[in-house]
């Protein structure tokens, strides 16, 4: 059965929300469907809902009101201020306006309250609940556990963890309405004693909120601890120049736009002073000749060990001498992101699961011997199949970038026409490096390198039109970045 991650839901919700699918509208089907669940349960009687400050008690507060007819009391642990979204609080304001008992419990909770209720909701935390749970919820779990009413628990059991880690204590639920898709957690042994039984509701989100990547995906970046020191944020290598000194430039500094701490160029020496002249904020290493040769690889291969990622084949040329190198150099690399000149057949049984390789059309023909289709339908077999068999992570540049892993598929449609400009490839590089020195997954990283590069090239548009440049693009990162 497919499930999905807490943060994986995090991000479809926040894409449905730039798909212009407002949250309020998800909470309105989640709560109906909660409200259909116990009718179909009971035909009258009384109901109680306990609910929490966040969505998931607002999921509840619309449930309430679809139980129109039915003796309803909603439990608030807290106070009405203290409801933390707007979604949730708009609909607290709608409840004030009916005559359903409402009960703000901010301290004390009064365990006659649920005596006799046939059915308790459970809305007190969503996916997002983690560690120990203290007052009042804490005591409130037990209450609800020991009142022996048919308790339906909204998406996830209060307390559990829905991608199957630890946690302190949960409701234990009768039933449980789980929202969009199956959650990890509860393919895990012995959950049905927190479940109960489970039902995958669909409450209205659309496959291209998973499909096409949005800022949803892009906010586990956004952030970083404040005890972060110098290089926990990344320290990647470019490899690159030689032929072009601008390609490896543009590489470097959108990895330092992206957020990496530390980014050094290793290039030849006849372009290594007009590439450190670029920026003083980069680190470049001179290489012995005018081209990347295999007398380059002691230096390389120390670069390789002091740096969590390399970005290679920018502005390298296509000498016999350079890709005998790349030869040698791929399989010294922990994690890769290899670009340009760094796509020929012959290095693809030398990648590893840890490599993204983001070729246009014709570099991606160049690497598989064939055509790629131009159908949208086709197009994505042809690189899942292509990623599958190699074994690596595939962005294929376009109208509309395509990402595969092999398993999964994503898609970007952030970018533009003024994008053609030479240069904008490197910046894509740079950045899918430096995000990818920081997260595990490379298809995460090169889903929301194409959406971040797109976005930033979008902005750009605005402000310069096709006069855009690739040096504009790298400058609107930070923009789109910001948290």
């Amino acid at each position: 059965m497919q499930a999905i991650t807490s943060a994986r839901m995090a991000a479809i919700d926040a894409n449905c929300e730039y798909l212009g699918i407002k949250r309020l509208q998800l909470m309105e089907n989640a709560g109906a469907a909660v409200a259909y669940a116990v009718k179909e349960r009971i035909s009258s009687g009384k109901v109680v809902i306990v609910a929490g400050r966040g969505n998931n008690g607002g999921d509840a507060f619309v449930a309430a009101r679809h139980l129109s007819g039915y003796d309803v009391t909603v439990i608030l642990i807290g106070k009405k201020e203290d409801i933390k979204t707007p979604e949730a609080l708009h609909n607290w304001n709608a409840l004030e306006k009916t005559s359903i008992k409402l009960i703000e419990a901010s301290t004390a909770f009064e365990p006659s309250i649920l005596k006799n209720a046939k059915v308790i909701i459970d809305g007190i935390f969503g996916t997002g609940v983690r560690g120990k749970i203290h007052e009042p919820e804490s005591i409130i779990i037990d209450l609800i556990n020991g009142s022996g009413a048919f308790v339906l628990s909204v998406d996830v059991p209060s307390g559990f963890d829905p991608d199957g880690g630890e946690f302190d204590k949960s409701v234990h639920a009768r039933m449980t309405l789980t929202f969009h898709k199956m959650k990890a957690g509860f393919l895990s042994q012995n959950t049905q004693q927190y479940t109960g039984e489970v039902r995958v509701v669909d409450i209205g989100i659309p496959i291209e909120a998973e499909f096409y990547v949005g800022p949803g995906d892009i906010q586990p970046f956004l952030k970083r601890p404040a005890i972060n020191h110098k290089g926990d944020a990344g320290r990647v290598l470019v490899i690159g120049g030689g032929p072009y000194s601008g390609a490896p430039a543009l590489s470097a500094l959108s990895a330092l736009r992206a957020g990496a701490d530390i980014v050094t160029v290793a290039a030849p020496k006849n372009v290594s002073d007009i590439i450190a002249s670029f920026s003083p904020n980069l680190i470049v290493r001179k290489l012995t000749g005018d081209i990347l040769v295999q007398d380059d690889l002691p230096i390389i291969s120390k670069l390789i060990e002091k740096h969590d990622i390399v970005v290679m084949g920018m502005g390298l040329g296509n000498a016999d001498e350079t890709r005998l190198a790349i030869e040698k150099i791929v399989p010294l690399c922990k994690k890769a992101v290899i670009d340009a000149d760094a796509l020929y057949p012959q290095f693809v049984p030398l990648l590893n699961k840890n490599m993204i390789l983001t070729p246009h059309a014709g570099e991606m023909k160049r690497l598989s011997g064939i055509g790629v289709p131009d159908e949208q339908i086709e197009r994505i077999e042809f690189i899942k199949n292509f990623a599958y068999n190699n074994e690596v992570t595939i962005l294929l540049k376009g109208a509309v970038d395509l990402i595969s892993d092999g398993t999964e598929v994503r898609a970007n449609r952030t970018g533009n026409a003024g994008m053609t400009v030479g240069g904008t490839g490197d910046v894509l590089a740079g950045l899918t490096g430096a995000l990818f020195a920081r997260c595990k997954s490379p298809l995460e990283a090169a889903a929301c390198g194409a959406f971040i590069n797109g976005a930033a090239g979008d902005m750009a548009f605005q402000e310069f039109g096709y006069g855009l440049l690739a040096t504009d693009i790298f400058d609107f990162i930070p923009a789109v970045m910001k948290a």
